[in-house]
């Protein structure tokens, strides 16, 4: 519960740092540093959420933390660890306040609304796999009451039947979609896009070690980030819904 707590605290702090409202820092504050310190100083902030999340995802890496951490704890110190970066990110995030573009009304106002619409797909998206699952609640409280732990199965139903990984496209959609964008937020948005890319590369490569012939028979039809007409399920074909690794 410590690390569900610290989640929806980080996801809160994204919210209001990436648009400037109602958190402790804001990603297009005014600059108290040289732009090149800034964003030496961002750009190790980035690597080590980068680090920590690649790393700690890879099956290699969690049979080991297994040895040191119980099996039903894995996942929830996994959260809790990339919150704990994330908290570290925003709080020392430096500011590089030159503008790019500015976006007065009423366009300004949609772009926000489209803002919104992204991290609602984030959210969406932890839902449609298995909420408590991802972030590691569930494997815990079924250790608890020793009820044994299953896995989710493989499904794709939902925004999974439209691309592969919709909580990576809210995402995207989160970082760039802004009426005010600053050299410090295109840096953001930028290196987390990149980012995004390549953690998609490894994820796919485990899914598909995973899940073997549904998996690479479900992404011959499914994108992997942008919706397309041919990824619509077709009539009588069972749905299903990817689980997020």
């Amino acid at each position: 519960m410590i690390a569900y707590g610290a989640f929806l605290l980080s996801v809160g702090w994204a919210i209001g740092f990436l648009a400037d409202r109602g958190a402790p820092t804001s990603i297009d504050g005014a600059a108290t540093r040289p732009a090149w310190v800034a964003l030496v100083i961002d750009a190790a902030l980035l690597l080590a959420f980068a680090v920590q999340h690649s790393v700690m995802a890879r099956a290699g890496v969690k049979r080991r933390l297994i040895r040191l951490i119980p099996a039903p704890a894995e996942r929830a110190t996994f959260v809790l660890t990339a919150s704990l970066l994330l908290f570290a990110l925003f709080g020392w995030w430096q500011p590089v306040s030159a503008v790019m573009w500015h976006v007065g009304p009423p366009w300004s106002a949609a772009m926000w609304m489209v803002q919104a619409v992204g991290w609602v797909i984030v959210a969406w998206s932890t839902f449609m796999v298995d909420h408590t699952d991802f972030l590691g609640v569930k494997q815990a409280y079924r250790h608890l009451r020793r009820l044994g732990y299953r896995p989710p199965d493989f499904t794709r139903r939902w925004l999974y039947a439209w691309c592969r990984h919709p909580m990576m496209l809210g995402l995207v959609i989160a970082f760039w979609v802004t009426p005010r964008m600053t050299i410090g937020h295109l840096f953001f948005a930028a290196a987390a896009t990149a980012y995004i890319a390549v953690g998609i590369r490894f994820e796919e490569r485990d899914l598909r070690a995973q899940f073997g012939a549904e998996y690479r028979e479900y992404a011959s039809r499914v994108p992997a980030l942008m919706p397309a007409p041919r990824s619509l399920p077709r009539p009588g074909r069972p749905t299903t819904e990817e689980r997020t690794t």
